[in-house]
């Protein structure tokens, strides 16, 4: 069975032999990939004199560089890590063997219950990794602990069927609910966190990286359940609606007069516009639906042949 280490790597001269070779020890069998992308120190140099096997990618962001990582390396097992010393190797066996045992498709290294909370020196961030979770939570009823840890590993069946969108940091937002809206196997495994090495600086902008996820979030909620998507928006035009329509009506039983024909309009507008969201809602949920058996039938496609190959 052979396994990938796959780190992704923007100006980490500072830590990335030592996470190179902290995975060369813990997992020899192991084959290490270094993507870089665009860094402008001597992140690649060191990388290759560590013993990874270095590679390009010109398009700047996390989410183009996994793209790449996940198109052109095939195994059984890929563990992707950052390559900023933040997480310890020892979980890469523990995260192999759920995912070679079949047991998950992804397997997540949560840092949420461990020691990100303290380690973690950007409060923003903290409260930022709490909202997310509740969110996607609360959206795909789920019980995920730690919705944007850079430290997961994955099947060879979610690697090659995952679409990556999503062009930065927001990648490991849109990982996790791809999973959870196609029903592949997770399981959580707590493992430690600690804060960039002095010295070493995060590429994370607070704010414009969080709206991004965000974003992410809507987007994805929007195509994955279309139907409660448009249904809360239809009941959001609709309550408009009455708002405006029920004063005029009054006014029209007491008096027999409707004195604001504009209001009466604009009233009539949002409740075509709820209507016509709901039957939207409706037409996407049945075509999502018929994107999900297609989905199902070209990965049972994919087993077939990878089984075949080998």
């Amino acid at each position: 069975m052979k396994t990938a280490i796959l780190i992704p790597c923007y100006n980490e001269e500072k830590t990335i032999k030592k996470v190179i070779e902290d995975f060369k020890k813990e997992m020899p069998h192991s084959t290490i990939y270094v993507y870089d992308n665009n860094s402008t120190d001597e992140t690649s140099k060191i990388a290759s004199e560590s013993g990874a096997i270095v590679r390009k990618e010109f398009k700047q962001g996390k989410g183009n560089v996994v793209r790449s990582m996940f198109r052109d390396i095939d195994a059984d097992c890929y563990i992707m890590v950052d390559g900023d010393d933040t997480y310890p190797a020892k979980f890469g066996p523990v995260l192999e063997k759920l995912v070679l045992d079949g047991k998950a498709d992804m397997a997540v290294g949560d840092r949420l219950s461990s020691t990100y909370f303290t380690e973690n020196k950007r409060k923003f961030h903290n409260f930022g990794n709490v909202i997310v979770r509740k969110l996607i939570n609360l959206i795909f009823n789920s019980n995920m602990k730690d919705i944007m840890t850079g430290a997961r590993a994955f099947s060879r069946d979610f690697v090659k069927s995952f679409p990556v969108i999503s062009k930065g940091f927001e990648i490991e937002t849109e990982m996790t609910i791809f999973a959870l809206d196609h029903n592949f196997k997770i399981v959580e495994k707590p493992i430690d966190y600690k804060d960039r090495p002095k010295g070493s600086e995060s590429k994370l902008n607070t704010y414009s990286d969080g709206m991004k996820v965000l974003f992410t979030i809507f987007r994805l909620f929007r195509d994955c359940k279309p139907f409660m998507f448009f249904g809360i928006t239809t009941l959001m035009f609709l309550i408009i609606s009455a708002c405006l329509f029920i004063p005029v009506l009054i006014c029209f039983v007491k008096t027999g007069l409707v004195p604001n024909f504009p209001t009466l309009f604009v009233s009539i507008g949002f409740a075509i516009l709820g209507v016509m969201n709901f039957f939207c809602g409706v037409i996407l949920s049945v075509l999502r639906k018929e994107h999900k058996h297609i989905f199902e039938r070209d990965l049972t496609i994919l087993r077939y042949i990878t089984k075949y190959k080998d």
